[in-house]
């Protein structure tokens, strides 16, 4: 089946494929191919860029920053308000653009479009509520006063799961504090990077306060930019192992990290939990982008007393949903974003199977073009399984039985990562008992989605370093400077 697709305005990838974005300026450039993963087919090119680049870059971010710092909050809070209406006025265009560089269904990537939007909304009403102290000291003898001032040049880094969202958690709070940005996005998902860009120049951003550029080498060109003096900020997200070496490279200068990193979410099922409800909450949780998301449930134990209700309404709702293209309006999983994706979920269900556990449906990836693995549920799961350790980031669900709480708080807790998880219980009281036993960043209670702009986004253990979004996400990108007076 053809479809009759829209690639119209800020749809449109060739419109992105200008290279990259340096103090205001669109320079050609080619080198690296976007791929659409629901064909394999090749969407557009976008510019490779160099150390050399890099290091104009940062020029340009310099030569924008005093005059940024010193732009009253409320006219920076003005530009951040046409920005987030910019992207609502182009919402669908940049939906399909997102569906099709990421392979997502249309309807997740609607739902990107508007949450990504509400952090320049969010962080426009922050930008002019930058807080500060003023104290007594306890000896009485001068006064204290706390000012924040923007930390300075901030490299931003997005991983391809969410173009839109994680690349407007980091520049709202960021423009809204003071500081100039660098925008360097995942090279499979740039398009919606350079379309963010776009809006933001016609939003009124000046020149070279927001900066993208795109690499086949991050490596080199990421370190050029930490080994700079006039970088103080950076802002990754994504995978633990690459945060681990960002984070090694970034002491070496002393630079400020933000760190968003893996997860491997649990959501525990009680006896006593509404079994529609856990299994909605179950699909929004898993399937949210099929499964792509650092906050995806990974793991599901489920109480012996509902466990077999459970597996068998999660299979029945889960073998139900339509695999297709992203851009097909009644697809609800599209593609995963690579061949080689696809092969890592069907060595962690392989090697499930073969210690024993049952896929109730998929199992096996799909034949034809695009990156395609089913939706999948698996029962009987070993908890020392690869499976039960490594995030999955697809659209599997293996489950697990337990007995007690106090077995599920310690089979939750089995895991080096500590970003989300998940309740389901009509008690309360003993949701808060256990959310307050797991070793979490976030917790959602009888909820499947829990990040909202308005809440800090952010986990423990190896799951990260400081938090995004909320009323602290703007101080990341703040100094705090103490002020002794005396009068």
């Amino acid at each position: 089946m053809t479809l009759a697709i829209n690639v119209a305005g800020y749809a449109d990838p060739a419109l992105h494929a200008h290279g990259l974005y340096i103090g205001g300026k669109w320079e050609k450039g080619a080198g690296i191919p976007v791929i659409n993963p629901s064909t394999g087919d090749v969407l557009a090119e976008v510019a490779d860029a160099s150390v050399e680049d890099a290091a104009r870059t940062v020029d340009a971010a310099e030569a924008a920053a005093t005059g940024w710092r010193d732009t009253p909050s409320r006219k920076r809070a003005e530009i951040l308000r046409r920005w987030f209406e910019l992207m609502s006025a182009h919402s669908e265009e940049l939906a399909m653009l997102i569906s099709l560089e990421n392979g997502k269904a249309l309807s997740d990537a609607r739902g990107e479009v508007a949450y990504a939007a509400e952090f320049f909304r969010w962080y426009a009403e922050e930008a002019v509520r930058i807080p500060g102290e003023y104290r007594h000291a306890p000896s009485g003898a001068h006064k204290i006063l706390v000012d924040h001032e923007p930390i300075g040049i901030s490299v931003l880094i997005t991983p391809w799961n969410f173009p839109a969202a994680m690349a407007t958690r980091k520049i709202g709070p960021a423009l809204a504090a003071g500081c100039t940005v660098i925008l360097k996005p995942a090279s499979e998902t740039p398009l919606t990077a350079y379309a963010m860009a776009r809006l933001g120049e016609e939003a009124g951003v000046p020149a070279g306060v927001v900066n993208v550029l795109t690499t086949r080498n991050p490596g080199p060109v990421v370190n050029s930019m930490l080994a700079d003096p006039r970088v103080r900020k950076l802002s990754f997200t994504g995978s633990t192992g690459i945060g681990r070496v960002l984070l090694a490279e970034a002491a070496k200068s002393v630079v400020s990290c933000s760190m968003e990193l893996g997860g491997n979410a649990p959501f525990l099922v009680f006896d006593d939990a509404d079994l529609e409800a856990a299994l909605h909450g179950a699909m929004v949780a898993k399937m949210r982008n099929a499964g792509e998301a650092c906050t995806a449930a990974n793991r599901f134990y489920v109480q012996a007393g509902i466990h077999d209700a459970f597996v068998k309404g999660l299979t029945g709702r889960m073998a139900a949903l339509k695999i297709g293209p992203g851009c097909d309006p009644a697809t609800n999983c599209g593609p995963m974003i690579t061949q080689k994706a696809v092969q890592k979920i069907d060595n962690l269900v392989s090697d499930a199977i073969e210690r024993g556990a049952r896929a109730t449906t998929g199992g096996a990836p799909l034949p034809g073009n695009g990156y395609f693995y089913p939706p999948t549920v698996l029962e009987n799961v070993p908890v020392d399984a690869p499976i039960a350790h490594e995030e999955i980031f697809g659209p599997v669900a293996p489950v697990y039985k337990f007995t007690t709480e106090e077995e599920a708080i310690r089979l939750a807790n089995n895991t080096e990562y500590g970003l989300a998880a998940y309740i389901y219980s009509t008690d309360i009281k003993k949701a808060l008992r256990v959310g307050k036993g797991l070793e979490t960043g976030m917790l959602g209670i009888n909820r499947g989605l829990m990040s909202d702009p308005a809440a800090p986004f952010g986990g423990v253990k190896q799951s990260g370093l400081g938090r995004e979004g909320g009323v602290t996400g703007i101080l990341e990108f703040m100094e705090a400077k103490y002020y002794a007076v005396e009068f």
